[in-house]
Order: C-alpha cells, then structure tokens, then sequence
C-alpha cells in the first residue's frame, strides 16, 4: 500500500525543495525549442522535462489540454511522462481541473486516481464549482489510493471573482471550499492529502488558510509575474505548505536538458534560502 499522499509529498519536498515545475509543451514553447507542433515535437520535449527535472525537482505538472490537442498519439506521450517521472522520484500532478457528477466524476477518478489506470497521477487538480460535494467520488478514489486532490480556490484569472468572491451564507464562495478541504484534512499528520489552487499574484489573501491542513499549490510564479515576495505576502504563515509553481520561467531555458536543470535548481534554492522553507 502507498503511504497517504500528504506523508509523500511532505517527505519529497523536505528532500527536494518545495518548488513545482509545470510541463506545458505550449506551441510558443515547442517553437523556441526549435521543435515542431506535432507528436514527435511534443514527445521531445515532454521527455527532455522529464529527463532533467524527474529526479531532482520534488513535483512536475503536466497540464493534460497541451497533450489531448495532439489526439490519441499525444495522450499515449502523457502516458509516459506520468510513469516516467514517477519512476524517478517525482511527485506527479496532472493538471486536468476535472469537475463533474456522479458517474461522469466516478469516471474520471477511475481514470486519474486509481491503480492500474495508464493515466493514474500522484494527484490531480479538480474544480468544486459545481459544488464541493460533487467531488465525493474523487475524494474517496484519491484516499483509498494514497494520492492528493488539488482543488480551485482563488485563481488568479479576471473573470474569477465574480465567483469566488461571490457571498455565500457571510463567507466567500472561495473560503467554502477553503473550509471543506480544511474539514477533511482534519487531524490529519503530516498534512491532509486535499490540496487547494491559490494564484501567487491574485494580491491579498482574502481567505483563511489556518485551518487548511493541506498543501497550496500556488501557479503563476515566474513568467507570470509572481515573485518570491509575493509569495510572502500572499501567504505569509501559509507559506510553509505552498508549492510555487513555475512552468514558463523554466521551461525558457530549453531545449538544453543541463540548462533546463540548472535553472530548476537555480529557481528551487532561491525559494528555500527565502522563505525559510523547503
């Protein structure tokens, strides 16, 4: 049996560091790379993240969509990433922001977050807008299986206050489901296995993380602005369960294999020697 995945994560990341890279084989990418926007070009680079960063970097985040525009043949190379990078060490979330009911949600736990399945990840992101409840199914599959749950909370995208900043019963939309994971973390040690999103340049907090328990994955750091004082500021005690994801500001640095892993490093000792942290 796999150990619970908040024990997993929380022991990579005191051996690793806490820094996320984010494997996104973008067509801007895969052109500065020099490589084509084709299956042969997204294995290449797909496979040179894996090689310089799976055994070194405690997480690695293939987004799903720049995988599935490639069709069949590209799920097939994510196929590979998935077992590969968790074969070095990694801890592997696949970012699919997956939300659904029932069966349709009991399907793609099936897929992401069950033994046996070509596509199982140490973790998946999921979005609770049609209720926290409707991820009952992942949850459970995510608990039996020993692997994690990263849910949407504050996103750091235009359009997302006039949800998550909606009024719900005196609480923010964003601080329900800030609860709700908070509830099942409950008790749990190291840290829960239930994950929230929070954008590393949304500004302030606006929500109370106190009580969460559980890892942060905090996207936008790099490329997108984000800085380490913005993480201090964004989650200031917070902070020591914040994963800062960077994927353009690293990936920049191909298609070299060396200098890919020299900038991941570069960027991973930069956060622990500020914050303090791992």
């Amino acid at each position: 049996m796999r150990a619970p995945f908040g024990a997993r994560l929380t022991t990579v990341v005191e051996q690793r560091g806490s820094l996320c890279v984010g494997i996104d084989p973008h067509p801007g990418l895969l052109e500065k790379w020099g490589l084509a926007d084709d299956v042969a070009g997204l294995e290449r680079f797909a496979m040179t993240c894996v090689e310089a960063l799976a055994g070194e970097i405690a997480v690695l985040k293939p987004q799903s969509a720049f995988f599935e525009r490639h069709g069949s043949k590209g799920i097939a190379v994510l196929e590979r990433v998935l077992a590969e990078a968790q074969e070095a060490g990694a801890i592997v979330l696949l970012d699919v922001k997956r939300g659904d009911i029932g069966s349709t949600m009991t399907a793609y736990a099936d897929a992401y977050l069950t033994d046996g399945s070509p596509l199982a990840a140490d973790a998946v992101t999921l979005s609770p807008y049609l209720g926290f409840g409707s991820l009952e199914p992942a949850l459970q599959a995510a608990e039996k299986s020993g692997r994690g749950v990263f849910v949407l909370a504050l996103t750091s995208n235009p359009e997302a206050p006039e949800v998550q900043h909606a009024a719900n019963g005196g609480r923010t939309i964003a601080q329900t489901v800030v609860d709700a994971a908070a509830e099942r973390n409950a008790g749990v040690t190291p840290i829960g296995g239930i994950g929230l999103v929070v954008g590393a340049t949304i500004g302030t907090l606006g929500v109370d993380l106190g009580a969460l328990n559980g890892p942060v994955l905090a996207p936008g750091f790099g490329a997108q602005g984000g800085t380490l004082s913005d993480l201090r500021t964004v989650f200031g005690n917070s902070l020591r369960n914040v994963l800062p994801t960077s994927s353009r500001g690293v990936l920049g640095a191909g298609p070299d294999a060396f200098a890919l892993r020299s900038e991941a490093l570069r960027t991973r000792d930069a956060i622990v020697s500020a914050t303090g942290h791992h």
